[in-house]
């Protein structure tokens, strides 16, 4: 159980702005087996979808905010992720598990009033894919 816990906090800490390597501690649990693939890419995406809720929240209520130090995204982070957003709209969300741009870009849906449906969709399909094809390479390897 403890595995688990500890991929679904490295997962949701991860989607937000806060440095965390949830991929790290996936192919740890996957290499030392005794616990079903599915089960793992279920946590993993649990944790980091919800961390991208977090975000679209911040976004959505908390943009008043947006010049604290503590906020998720700097003001040329923000910026940039609404430019991308205005370009590609929704579809955009499909990029959400790419470094430095995805997490800026689930707090710009929110910021944007991104529908929280559409937002959970898209968000669902691209960190769950992300996570599946990293334990189909990782599997193959090992």
């Amino acid at each position: 159980m403890t595995g688990y816990l500890l991929l679904f906090t490295s997962a949701l800490v991860a989607a937000t702005i806060l440095p965390m390597q949830s991929e790290a501690v996936l192919l740890a649990l996957l290499g030392s087996g005794g616990r079903p693939v599915w089960a793992l890419l279920l946590v993993a995406t649990l944790g980091n979808v919800l961390g991208s809720v977090i975000n679209w929240l911040l976004g959505r209520y908390l943009l008043h905010f947006r010049d604290r130090r503590w906020f998720p995204a700097s003001g040329r982070q923000l910026d940039r992720a609404q430019a991308w957003y205005r370009r590609y709209g929704r579809w955009s969300l499909l990029g959400s598990w790419l470094p430095l741009v995805g997490d800026p870009l689930t707090v710009v849906a929110g910021v944007l009033k991104e529908p929280l449906l559409p937002f959970l969709l898209l968000v669902t399909l691209a960190k769950g894919g992300r996570y599946l094809i990293l334990a189909a390479l990782a599997l193959a390897w090992l």
